[in-house]
């Protein structure tokens, strides 16, 4: 018998018994924090349909191909593979779409290639930044955001350009 398939039900009956013997209405609780929960999900959905709509908008007008070839040159100059930009380029904006460019890349070009591993890095070390921020800031209702998106921003770029270091120490 593997453990990891009795895991989770030994995790809830350790909180149901944990709970009766600290006289806690363990069900009551649970109740109470899913009403939470559900507000939460009705207080940021305005949020992600907007992120949502303004990905789909941004592919389906192949305004992110325009910026491909825009980036392109500008991306050669610290080594990163101009196959690689479509994924930097999707990963701040939807996890999904940047898992299906990955895919992708990875299929096309080798999961042991320069460009398969230079992706690889970049997807394990970069954040799904709007997302994130519309998630976390929407939920709480936050809308000035202040500096958290350009350090977020920065941060990937240091992801970046790490992972073009990182990989190209490790295979040279």
């Amino acid at each position: 018998m593997d453990f990891t398939n009795i895991i989770i039900p030994i995790i809830i009956m350790f909180t149901i018994v944990y709970g009766m013997i600290n006289k806690v209405k363990v069900y009551e609780c649970f109740i109470e924090g899913a009403k939470e929960g559900v507000s939460i999900c009705f207080k940021i959905f305005p949020c992600l349909l907007a992120m949502i709509l303004a990905v789909s908008i941004l592919r389906e007008s192949k305004i992110l191909d325009y910026l491909i070839g825009f980036i392109n040159p500008v991306v050669k100059y610290i080594g990163l593979p101009g196959e690689v930009v479509p994924l930097v380029l999707v990963k701040p904006l939807s996890g999904s779409g940047a898992l299906g460019v990955f895919t992708d890349i990875i299929n096309q070009y080798g999961a042991d290639s320069y460009i398969g591993r230079v992706a690889s890095t970049i997807m394990g070390s970069t954040e799904t930044i709007f997302y994130t921020l519309t998630v976390y800031f929407g939920s709480v209702g936050i809308k000035k955001i202040r500096h958290t998106l350009w350090a977020a921003i920065l941060a990937d770029l240091t992801a970046i350009i790490m992972a073009v270091i990182v990989v190209n120490f490790i295979l040279y």
